[in-house]
């Protein structure tokens, strides 16, 4: 191994210390979600600290993120079953009410970053998508929107709705959502071939996943994959917690540092103006979730999970975490994001097509 190679996989393994000691205290404290949340906060702390004091950034590598987020899609996957598979069709109503959700969401996030952010249209646009960061962002560039902006609103959106749904429900019910609390996850069930089996479907469904053009791919590919090998029979897989707490780890490590290189004037302008557009989707989404409680049999913590507009992995390992169907809440922010990213597609192709017909005439892109 080069020195080289030694300093990087050192400064990894520092930042999951980092983030190992921020979960541990989270738990140790009693706060929702806590290897997520934990790890998040302390890892981003220090990640901004290092990089003001002109230190680099140390990159967190993706393929290790990507591979407990695939274990994470293969563990929501396993909780497939012919029961559920007798719900999906009546989800029909959900998915039409998920529509309306994003074209409201869309509208009050526009307005709002338009007028208070003062970002340039396209910008504040593409902010305004209630879903879809990598791809938000991806379709903004092409756009001409203001990249680091988009990245930073974005991933704030996440943050801020992964800190506060918890919370919700340690208010609502009174217990702390934490790994722990899932049905699914049994220390004395799971035997150590379906540790192997859960990885061995997260790496097939990475490679799937891609291939299949799917939203979010390395996350849906492995789910799609377990579900499939669930509902046919072929396998039966007891997730452990402890596995769940690794990935809540490894997630919220790579998550936190993600922040290198943020100036304080970024983080407080985005995460304020996430804080009243998160607030705003949250306040619709419990009020969805309420009323089509009242016509479906999925509940209301489920569907209000389901609306949260927060990331597919994050919402799923908040379902895993209450034992609430996290296959019902993946379909819907699936659909959320496919519905988001259409309507981004759309904008984005017009945009182009403005930009290009003003450099042909006289010369300034439009859609600012």
């Amino acid at each position: 191994m080069t020195a080289t190679r030694f300093v990087f996989l050192f400064q990894i393994v520092g930042i999951l210390a980092i983030g190992g000691t921020g979960g541990s205290l989270a738990f140790w404290v009693g706060l929702p979600m806590p290897y997520l949340t934990g790890s998040l906060a302390f890892v981003a702390a220090f990640t901004i600290f290092r990089t003001r004091k002109g230190a680099r950034e140390v990159q967190f590598p993706q393929l290790l993120r990507m591979i407990f987020v695939a274990a994470i899609g293969a563990m929501i996957g396993a909780t497939f079953t012919m029961d559920l598979v007798a719900v999906v069709p009546s989800l029909g109503l959900s998915m039409i009410a998920v529509v309306l959700f994003v074209v409201i969401a869309l509208a009050v996030n526009y307005a709002l970053f338009r007028k208070l952010g003062r970002y340039d249209r396209t910008t504040a646009i593409f902010a305004a998508m209630p879903g879809g960061l990598v791809e938000a962002v991806m379709l903004g560039e092409q756009a001409g929107g203001d990249v680091r902006v988009l990245s930073v609103q974005h991933f704030a959106r996440v943050v801020l709705v992964v800190m506060i749904v918890p919370l919700l429900f340690l208010l609502w019910t009174g217990e702390t959502v934490g790994s722990a609390a899932g049905q699914s996850f049994e220390e004395d069930a799971y035997r150590t071939a379906d540790i192997l089996l859960i990885l061995a479907l997260a790496a097939a469904g990475m490679v799937l996943g891609p291939k299949l053009r799917l939203p979010a791919a390395h996350m849906v590919g492995p789910l799609v994959l377990s579900a499939a090998a669930h509902v046919s029979g072929l396998v039966d897989l007891s997730s452990p917690a402890w596995f769940l707490n690794m990935a809540q780890l490894v997630v919220g490590s790579g998550l936190g540092a993600t922040f290198a290189g943020s100036t304080g004037r970024q983080l407080i302008r985005a995460f304020s103006l996430g804080a009243i557009s998160t607030v705003v989707m949250l306040a619709l989404g419990i009020g969805f979730a309420m009323t089509l409680a009242e016509f479906m049999l999925v509940p209301v913590d489920a569907l209000f999970i389901s609306f949260a507009p927060g990331g597919v992995t994050e919402m799923g390992l908040i379902a895993l975490s209450l034992g609430v169907s996290p296959v019902v809440v993946a379909c819907h922010h699936l659909f959320r994001i496919f519905v988001t990213v259409l309507v981004a597609g759309t904008i984005a192709r017009n945009a182009r097509r403005r930009i290009s017909s003003a450099k042909g005439g006289s010369g300034e892109p439009t859609g600012r």
